[in-house]
């Protein structure tokens, strides 16, 4: 009777853990997408609801919020626990340019005096051809949406990062 060669093993070996690698790979990865798509659903949902909130300054609760409290609020609804300020939260994540931003993705804005550092925040809620919706905390609407391409917002825009 006639062996096989040691090399056949070591291929089939290879083989037999590369189609088992690549199996848990492919399955994990349609969970994963599944499980981020519902987070970032939560995430967007949960600031949606405080809509009509009035600003305030430091504010945290329904009775008053600032933006990066809003987020703060956003994200610990599914698990996530980001810094309290907006210019803490900016160096979370992963940073997303602009034509890629996507729903759940956070969006950085400068709109106080210094032109490049970080002053605001809100969240991507939507980016339907080429227009992209982030409802945030304003200090003359409260929590509302707005639309990034507004005169206003796309000359305070800075950046944009993915949390997950």
């Amino acid at each position: 009777m006639k062996t096989k060669p040691r090399k056949f093993y070591k291929i089939r070996s290879l083989f037999i853990f590369l189609s088992l690698f690549s199996l848990i790979q492919l399955t994990s990865c349609s969970s994963t997408k599944k499980i981020r798509r519902q987070n970032i659903n939560q995430v967007v949902d949960t600031a949606k609801s405080y809509r009509g909130t009035p600003y305030r300054y430091g504010g945290t609760t329904r009775s008053g919020i600032d933006c990066s409290a809003l987020i703060f609020h956003a994200f610990a609804s599914v698990g996530v626990t980001m810094p309290r300020t907006s210019e803490q939260q900016s160096k979370i994540g992963k940073k997303v340019a602009e034509r890629n931003l996507e729903k759940g993705d956070v969006v950085f804005f400068a709109t106080g005096k210094k032109k490049r550092q970080v002053s605001h925040a809100g969240i991507v809620t939507d980016n339907a051809r080429g227009q992209v919706w982030f409802i945030h905390s304003s200090t003359s609407l409260g929590v509302t949406e707005d639309n990034l391409n507004n005169s206003y917002w796309s000359k305070a825009y800075l950046f944009g990062r993915r949390v997950f």
